[in-house]
């Protein structure tokens, strides 16, 4: 069986690919762009059959080249939240999209794609309806302009498509295969390095009306995204758009606690509550950019009804649970 995946050498490219092989899949063909050299490191020790660059690898497939293929988890995208160049972000994010979506359909080969929480930008409701969804940029509407592609191609029913079609609006994922992503990386990891240069970790202080720290996003574990992606490649009747956290918002100060208990038990250390870290200040607060007034969301959490209504019981790890577990592979991984 053969499956593509974009964006292999990324964050969550990778780790889709790790995942096949330990099914027991190698016929993958990873298709990235490797500007960026360092990239290599997630595909390093992984089992695929070809790498293919981006640019050209949209017009191959388009003239069905690859020959017959099962399945496309397409992960790969600008996902840099403050680009503003717009026509880099379109042609990357959906015109890109679009010409694979079409191809697919014509081939008979299943879409397992990657959007985005974005999508709602200012909305207080996250649950995938249109009268929801609101970006804030155009990393947001790059992906919900797909989104609406999608919907329009597949029909109200989803029952117009020839093979399976299915969009995830990805949270804050978080875990290993990240470093690559530099200020775009996620909070935990950025707190690993900062307590190992300092000794404590910082957040953001007031704003939108959350205390310091309390802005809240649903934060997911990149595991149990994974395993919800192979669950829908395991179940290729269901085609929709669904969310993909962990259906539970937590502050931010969680995620930072979190990474000062993981450090403090590799040192022997016993666990502290927020209060007591902040006064020692192993947590630090500081002022909320300007950059980023009026672009950030201050609460997100994914409204999980219709992955739950069609089947999938996937139990997500909170902060506690897997922020430790990610702590406790960077450290290793760096021993």
């Amino acid at each position: 069986m053969r499956i593509i995946v974009t964006g292999a050498a990324g964050f969550i490219g990778s780790n889709i690919v790790q995942a096949l092989n330990e099914r027991g899949y190698d016929d993958i063909i990873a298709v990235d762009n490797l500007t960026k050299g360092e990239k290599f490191k997630n595909l390093s020790g992984l089992k695929i059959s070809d790498y293919v660059d981006k640019k050209d690898f949209y017009p191959r497939f388009g003239r069905q080249e690859f020959g017959q293929v099962e399945a496309v988890f397409h992960e790969g995208a600008c996902s840099d939240t403050m680009e503003h160049n717009g026509q880099y972000m379109m042609e990357n994010n959906y015109h890109m999209s679009r010409e694979l979506l079409l191809a697919c359909q014509a081939q008979g080969t299943r879409l397992l794609y990657a959007s985005s929480a974005a999508t709602y930008g200012a909305s207080s409701t996250f649950s995938e309806t249109p009268e929801n969804e609101h970006p804030l940029n155009v990393y947001g509407y790059s992906k919900l302009l797909f989104d609406q592609i999608v919907r329009n191609h597949c029909g109200p029913d989803w029952t117009r498509q020839n093979k399976q079609v299915a969009g995830f609006r990805y949270f804050n994922v978080y875990g290993p295969h990240e470093q690559h992503k530099a200020r775009m990386a996620s909070v935990a990891y950025h707190q690993h390095f900062q307590f190992l240069d300092s000794g404590m970790v910082k957040l953001f202080g007031p704003y939108g009306g959350y205390a310091s720290g309390a802005q809240m996003r649903d934060f997911i574990w990149i595991k149990d995204l994974v395993a919800v992606k192979l669950w829908f490649f395991d179940h290729p009747e269901k085609s929709g758009i669904f969310n993909l956290g962990s259906g539970q918002a937590q502050p931010f100060n969680d995620v930072a606690l979190s990474v000062v208990n993981a450090h403090r038990r590799h040192q022997s250390k016993s666990a502290l509550t927020l209060d007591a870290a902040v006064k020692e200040e192993l947590i630090q607060y500081i002022e909320f950019p300007a950059s980023l007034v009026g672009k950030y969301q201050c609460f997100t959490q994914a409204d999980l009804t219709r992955l739950r209504q069609i089947g999938c019981a996937h139990e997500f790890k909170n902060v506690e649970q897997g922020v430790s577990a990610y702590i406790d592979h960077l450290i290793l991984s760096q021993g």
